[in-house]
């Protein structure tokens, strides 16, 4: 004889949306961290909104005038009360600044926080005894931050590349400076998932948060400065030749790489015109994602060593 259940005691199965299992924990424990980032983001966008409002005044401000004016160029006593190239310069600068190191935050945060700071607790043991192993642990760890970074990083270059306008550089700089460089291609990006990747490294090497996140910066700190000293290496420059020509300048924005002088007369020099941003960018994005690949398949290689 069996006995009918009642109805109010039949399981019920509810659809979830979203994120589920391992995704949700990340996003659930590390809510602060997506939270800052989210709101950096938000404050990123607004001051590029503003820049890209405020442009055109700027331009004008360094543009050319005559006094009196004349020639249909303005006055220059007109434009010098002109302040809005000071605020487009500084929010600018300070755009660029935050999109080209954004690897060091996210480096010492990844090896401190992400990993580092749940194998010193203990709190990655206990998941593995939960029918997670390790590598789905550090997958999940891996892959849910590198989507949100990927995704908003990409969304601060566009923004910046919008707000820069025509780029002149007495406003924004030359394309060639670290700054610059980084935050106006897939180079930000490339920097910002191999800091995640460095830093998670970094925290299953030391177990502890405090040296991961001071590990993982220094890797940084070394990949950085090594890329911004090779940089110029990393496509092949133009030869200009100086051709008997008393007076030798290289054309407009340049990036001169080397000059060889003869006496005191300029000979031949080897440049990178602005046409050559982009390669270099690309390249250098390649060696990037390289080295974020060797330290993700160290990390997983690492775990792997350290766990049954």
């Amino acid at each position: 004889m069996t006995t009918a259940l009642p109805a109010t005691a039949a399981p019920t199965t509810r659809t979830l949306r979203g994120p589920r299992g391992l995704v949700r924990a990340v996003l659930l424990v590390h809510r602060t961290a997506l939270v800052f980032w989210g709101l950096t983001l938000t404050a990123a966008t607004a001051l590029l909104i503003w820049m890209h409002a405020i442009g055109d005044e700027a331009r004008l401000a360094v543009g050319p005038c005559a006094s009196p004016p004349t020639g249909g160029r303005p006055s220059c006593a007109e434009l010098g009360s002109i302040t809005a190239d000071e605020r487009y310069t500084d929010g600018i600068s300070l755009a660029t600044a935050l999109i080209a190191y954004l690897i060091f935050p996210i480096a010492a945060w990844a090896g401190g926080a992400l990993v580092g700071r749940e194998l010193e607790s203990g709190t990655a043991r206990l998941t593995w005894t939960q029918s997670v192993t390790p590598a789905r642990w550090l997958a999940a760890k891996l892959a849910v931050p590198a989507v949100l970074i990927t995704v908003g990083t990409s969304a601060l270059v566009a923004l910046i590349v919008w707000a820069r306008g025509d780029d002149h550089p007495s406003l924004v700089g030359n394309w060639y400076q670290t700054e610059a460089f980084i935050s106006t291609g897939p180079t930000a990006v490339g920097f910002a998932l191999a800091g995640l990747a460095l830093g998670a490294l970094s925290g299953l090497l030391c177990g502890r948060a405090l040296p991961a996140a001071g590990l993982s910066f220094a890797a940084c700190l070394l990949l950085h400065t090594v890329l911004d000293r090779v940089r110029e290496h990393l496509w092949p420059a133009v030869t200009l030749t100086a051709n008997g020509s008393p007076t030798f300048q290289l054309p407009r924005e340049s990036l001169a790489v080397d000059w060889n002088v003869e006496g005191h007369r300029v000979v031949t020099a080897t440049y990178h015109p602005p046409s050559h941003l982009r390669p270099i960018q690309y390249v250098e994005t390649g060696l990037l994602l390289t080295v974020a690949a060797a330290a993700t398949l160290a990390a997983f290689a690492l775990l792997r060593r350290r766990t049954p």
